[in-house]
């Protein structure tokens, strides 16, 4: 335990880390550089050695210290038992999941909880996100470039959170009594745990957005593997697989109560829909081609 929080705050940001003493250096400094100053930081030390994130913790200003805890896991817990057990650890009324590789504009905490505060029937907000680019050099990583991160969003839908998550950990700041309500995540969920529960999460309540200059920064290094790797990359597999466990749970739990009717129909009718309209983008020279192909197969079948 790093130390104590002196009184308590109203932000609890929890940072999960492992092996990776630079990108936590950098987001301790993030976190510092925020315009809004009322937090405290549980670190989650997932099964890395103790002392480079205690060295890290000592640079920082002792005022900061004494917001800091960390939690020590003698063993990898993975990412979502990670996240419970910080959030466990703080008794602040709002969270929000800080992954030591991204980063946020200055701004983000005081624009994000201005936002509950002014909204008070929003469970959380998130934030216009920019997808950054980097690559090593040297021990370090540098930009290298950028791209919007769902450039055309304006809200958040639980019909769009069906089809694919629309926000990153880093740009999402919300209330913690939601977990008293709503759970956890899933611990059985090594990926796509933010995704499955901001689709519990948007079942009951409306998540606000903050459009406009982007806030969060999701950070990405293409090719880059192991435990410094983004997780996008790095778990790719494993993100594939907890998404169809997830959906394939949810349409068990359909069928078990609703029976097979809508699903079997929808299945087919699907196939049938995108084979329609593929054949209907299909150039005219090519409905020629094939109308001859076929005159010359029926000939020679005469």
């Amino acid at each position: 335990m790093a130390g104590q929080p002196l009184h308590p705050a109203r932000v609890g940001v929890v940072v999960r880390t492992k092996n990776r003493p630079w990108f936590l250096r950098r987001t301790l400094r993030d976190i510092l550089a925020q315009d809004y100053a009322d937090w405290e930081i549980c670190i989650v030390n997932d099964g890395g050695p103790p002392e480079p994130v205690e060295a890290a913790i000592s640079e920082t200003a002792a005022a900061a210290r004494q917001r800091i805890t960390v939690c020590h896991n003698p063993v990898a817990t993975g990412r979502s038992a990670a996240a419970n057990l910080g959030i466990r650890a703080l008794m602040t009324e709002f969270v929000v999941l800080h992954d030591d590789d991204d980063l946020w504009h200055p701004s983000f905490l005081s624009r994000t909880v201005g936002h509950l505060d002014a909204t008070p029937l929003d469970i959380g907000v998130m934030t216009r996100t920019e997808i950054v680019y980097e690559r090593a050099d040297g021990e370090e990583f540098v930009e290298v470039g950028r791209s919007p991160f769902w450039a055309d969003l304006t809200e958040i839908t639980y019909a769009d959170l069906l089809q694919v998550n629309r926000a990153v950990p880093i740009s999402y700041l919300y209330r913690r009594a939601l977990h008293d309500e709503v759970g956890y995540y899933r611990e059985d969920l090594h990926a796509v745990e933010d995704w499955e529960f901001n689709l519990r999460t948007a079942l009951r309540h409306h998540i606000g957005f903050l459009g406009g200059e982007p806030l969060a920064f999701w950070m990405q290094r293409q090719g880059v593997q192991g435990e410094l790797g983004n997780s996008m990359f790095a778990l790719a597999a494993e993100h594939e697989h907890y998404d169809k466990l997830v959906r394939d749970e949810a349409l068990r739990a359909y069928v078990l109560q609703n029976g097979p009717g809508l699903p079997l129909y929808l299945t087919r009718f699907i196939q049938d829909e995108v084979s329609r309209q593929l054949d209907e983008r299909r150039s005219l020279g090519q409905h020629l081609t094939a109308a001859v192909r076929d005159w010359r197969r029926s000939r020679r079948g005469r």
